[in-house]
């Protein structure tokens, strides 16, 4: 017998509805087949990164009870005739990452390369050499204005809690503030700003602690004074 012309092939045979069901799910299409993903290159460090991740300086960004204490301790500042520029009060934790390992690498702390990545921060700190790595760091710290800092900016700090601030103080001749308790205090100690430890205690009676390292960073006040 001749089983080619008596024995349909396999292809010739009719597919039910269950098969042809299973063979759709075996069988890959436009839709069905996922896209590789796409890994985008790091983009090198310097300056331009400084404008990402933006802080605030806005009082009303603290948290609770220290930022209550905060807008009235400036206010008597303010009333007494002082002057006072806000630099920074909450700082996101990308942008916390960006400044402490810019000056960290520009002051010559650890190696480009060393450097630990941070999800969402697609960024490329070593440049090839020290030298220029070091270069691109130093661009980044002199944006963000920490030339004078004389310790890296925390990782996990009261300004990513919400409950620091950095600001300038000054004034002329003696300062009458009112404390905290309404009563008025008179300093006439030097300097006139921010380190006068006169103006420490006043700060304290508001819950707004001066740092506790001395002037390894002038402008920084928080609830601990860490």
């Amino acid at each position: 017998m001749d089983t080619a012309e008596s024995t349909p092939a396999v292809a010739d045979i009719p597919a039910t509805d269950a098969q042809l069901e299973i063979r759709a799910t075996l069988t890959p299409t436009n839709d069905t087949v996922p896209a590789v993903a796409r890994i985008p290159e790091r983009e090198l460090s310097g300056a331009d990164w400084c404008a990402r991740f933006a802080g605030s300086s806005s009082t009303d960004d603290l948290d609770g009870d220290f930022k209550t204490g905060t807008k009235s301790f400036i206010s008597a500042l303010k009333q007494a005739g002082a002057s006072v520029s806000i630099a920074a009060t909450y700082r996101p934790p990308e942008r916390a990452y960006l400044m402490h390992w810019s000056w960290m690498i520009a002051n010559g702390k650890t190696e480009a390369a060393n450097v630990p990545a941070k999800a969402g921060v697609n960024i490329n700190w070593d440049h090839g050499s020290a030298e220029a790595s070091k270069v691109a760091a130093k661009a980044m710290v002199a944006e963000y204005g920490m030339s004078g800092l004389k310790v890296a900016p925390a990782l996990s700090s009261r300004h990513t809690e919400r409950k620091a601030i950095d600001m300038t103080i000054s004034w002329k001749k003696d300062l009458v503030i009112a404390g905290a308790d309404g009563n008025e205090v008179t300093i006439k100690t030097e300097p006139r700003g921010g380190m006068n430890e006169d103006l420490h205690t006043v700060g304290a009676g508001y819950g707004v602690i001066k740092f506790w390292k001395g002037d390894a960073d002038k402008p920084h006040w928080s609830t601990d004074g860490r």
